[in-house]
């Protein structure tokens, strides 16, 4: 009988069979963890059986239960990828590697974002092809999402999605060889929710020797929930579906219920005498920890880890201009999105003023916004790994603009991933709708950001000076 020309790799749990490309060879939907179902959901991820045969890699996961998510005219496709692809068995990863030989290269896992409800290994923008052609191994990972994943309820461990990227480091470290990764030089990198995951990580025992890198991409060091504010969510969805607020009540309730369930937890008053909704009541779930990781970085393994951490300079664009909130924001809208996030929301505001005196009601709801979901959790998490870990931090600030939506919406949320991809002459991304509008991307800023993260991950030095809480060192790109 003819060789089969694709590709065939053994791995502690059976073979799988890949494809190969220009780039490389990938290796789609292998699980690290068993299938969660039923009580399953609210349990810790449990080892995989295993297969006899060869499994097909050839073909992308099933997601993890998810709402359709909506930006108006703004296609967030390419990002949030095809939703909810029903099937049990999401708890995978994909593959992407120059070669599955011994060839030890450096290891990148992606952990992708989606406000801890949506998002998946299926999303355009996560494709590694990149990556391989510069000689990495592209890892990215499926975790649970929204109540399965993060919900805090009596019966269940805590932060279950975070414990199904702590599995998914496992497997690297106990497979990756198989793919010619080196299980030494692992980077994990995240954006958004995944980057404040990545966040969480380093300040996990659990996580200790797992990863020798992190890169956090618009995340936050102080972005998890208090006990207290979680217990408000669990309540309002214990009473929403009717049920007690316990795992086992939970357990019988279907994944489509839970996500009818979300719009009556999105909004909720979070807010308690010790903490502000560090999600601004954008989504009803988060980490849920005693103390903030950017607090707790002694805990893990964050002194021996280096550190790529950094935002965009319009954060919070994304969350206005694609909803037409952004020209018609007034004074008393960042007044009173002030008062949601801070003590002194007057000073808050004034501080702002003062170092944007030409700003737009606009423009200074979009500084509130995206300094309290990401910039101060940032600076935070960068002064603390800092103080810790004897040069090992490097910041970075992202400046592009994007022309999308008649040239508004700007160096927003999500728009540094194209380029850490180097996907940003793809024309999905373009048009007037597209994440980077009409406009090309500039020309070389693709190579130099992909070509920082890539430099990172081999070598922990991206390119430019370390950060010091004296001295602050930061790197721009675009702008």
């Amino acid at each position: 009988m003819p060789q089969h020309a694709d590709p065939v790799v053994e791995t502690p749990a059976g073979a799988v069979r890949g494809v190969r490309d220009g780039s490389g060879e990938r290796y789609r939907a292998i699980p690290y963890a068993a299938a969660p179902t039923g009580a399953g959901r609210f349990a810790p991820p449990a080892p995989h059986p295993g297969w006899s045969g060869v499994r097909d890699g050839t073909r992308p996961s099933p997601t993890a239960p998810q709402p359709a998510r909506n930006f108006g005219r703004l296609d967030m496709t390419p990002y949030f990828g095809p939703g909810w692809v029903r099937g049990d068995e999401y708890l995978t990863v994909d593959v992407r590697t120059p070669a599955a030989d011994d060839g030890r290269r450096p290891v990148m896992v992606f952990v992708h974002g989606g406000g801890f409800v949506t998002g998946s290994t299926r999303a355009a923008l996560y494709d590694g092809s990149a990556f391989a052609r510069d000689g990495v191994v592209l890892v990215t990972v499926n975790y649970r999402l929204g109540i399965p994943g993060f919900l805090d309820m009596e019966g269940a461990p805590a932060n279950r999605g975070l414990l199904d990227v702590l599995a998914a480091l496992r497997w690297v470290r106990d497979t990756i060889p198989a793919f010619g990764g080196d299980p030494d030089a692992v980077t994990v990198f995240g954006q958004s929710a995944g980057a404040t995951l990545t966040g969480a990580l380093l300040a996990t025992p659990d996580a200790k020797g797992l990863f020798r890198r992190a890169i956090i991409q618009s995340g936050s060091g102080t972005g998890a929930f208090t006990p207290e504010q979680a217990r408000r969510v669990t309540s309002a969805a214990a009473a929403t579906l009717g049920i007690e607020p316990t795992a086992e009540a939970f357990a019988a309730i279907p994944d489509e219920r839970f996500l009818e369930t979300l719009p009556a937890l999105t909004g909720l008053d979070l807010r308690t005498t010790t903490a502000t909704d560090p999600l601004v009541g954008l989504s009803p779930f988060s980490l849920v920890l005693p103390v903030q990781p950017a607090e707790a970085l002694a805990d893990g393994p964050a002194a021996d880890v280096d550190l790529l951490i950094g935002t965009n300079t319009e954060e919070g664009h994304l969350y206005l201009v694609p909803q037409d909130r952004f020209e018609l924001s007034t004074e008393t809208d960042v007044l009173a999105l002030a008062e949601q996030v801070h003590d002194a929301p007057e000073a808050l505001v004034a501080a702002h003023r003062a170092a944007r005196p030409d700003a737009t009601p606009g423009e200074l709801r979009s500084a509130v916004l995206g300094e309290a979901l990401f910039g101060a959790g940032t600076a935070r998490m960068a002064d603390a790994h800092a103080r810790i870990s004897g040069g090992r931090t490097h910041v970075y600030s992202f400046a592009h603009r994007s022309t999308a939506l008649d040239g508004r919406l700007g160096a927003t949320h999500t728009v540094e991933l194209p380029f850490v991809f180097d996907l940003a002459d793809e024309p999905w991304l373009h048009g007037d709708t597209g994440l980077l509008g009409p406009t090309p991307a500039p020309a070389g800023l693709a190579a130099r950001v992909h070509g920082a993260w890539v430099a990172f991950a081999a070598t922990g030095d991206p390119g430019w000076a370390s950060h010091d809480p004296q001295r602050p060192a930061t790197e721009v790109f675009g702008g």
